[in-house]
């Protein structure tokens, strides 16, 4: 796979709000769904962050969003529709036909957390990874574009600076 990269530091809690917003705005503005995955560790924003880009999409007012870690699976009904995935509790097993049936919906978008638990060769052709790491403020994400996701990569870091 190839990769394009990109450096985002989340200083507070504000600024994982708004980077899940802007993103949300990204998609809305480009139409195009790629899927989210999310890696780092417990209390690392990822949630923070998906509420943020849920609560930006139409439709959010009748979403609750919450971790799924207990039921592996929320979907949001928002436009687009969110499946909001986590595989914590899924480690050394390969998710069912569901999760693979979502992640290839080009009309939903869909987020996974806890992503180091998907064996690599089930990854979708196209997937934007945020990889979540301590700073000495906050946080620092770790942008990685993988399959012709690097083709949103001029799009996506304008979108971005926007946010910095």
């Amino acid at each position: 796979m190839c990769n394009d990269k990109l450096i985002i530091n989340l200083p507070d809690v504000e600024a994982t709000l708004k980077l899940g917003s802007t993103l949300a705005s990204f998609f809305l503005e480009t139409k195009k769904l790629v899927p989210i995955f999310l890696n780092g560790d417990l209390g690392a924003g990822k949630t923070t962050f998906v509420r943020a880009l849920v609560e930006s999409f139409p439709g959010a007012q009748n979403a609750e969003v919450s971790s799924p870690s207990f039921n592996i699976l929320n979907i949001y009904p928002t436009k687009p529709q969110v499946a909001h995935f986590d595989l914590y509790r899924l480690e050394g097993q390969t998710p069912d036909d569901d999760f693979f049936d979502l992640l290839s919906d080009k009309k939903t978008l869909t987020v996974v957390e806890w992503i180091q638990y998907l064996n690599i060769e089930f990854w979708p052709e196209s997937a934007l990874l945020f990889t979540w790491t301590p700073a000495a403020s906050g946080r620092t994400i770790e942008l990685t574009l993988h399959g012709s996701a690097t083709s949103l990569y001029e799009e996506l870091a304008s979108f971005l600076k926007s946010f910095q």
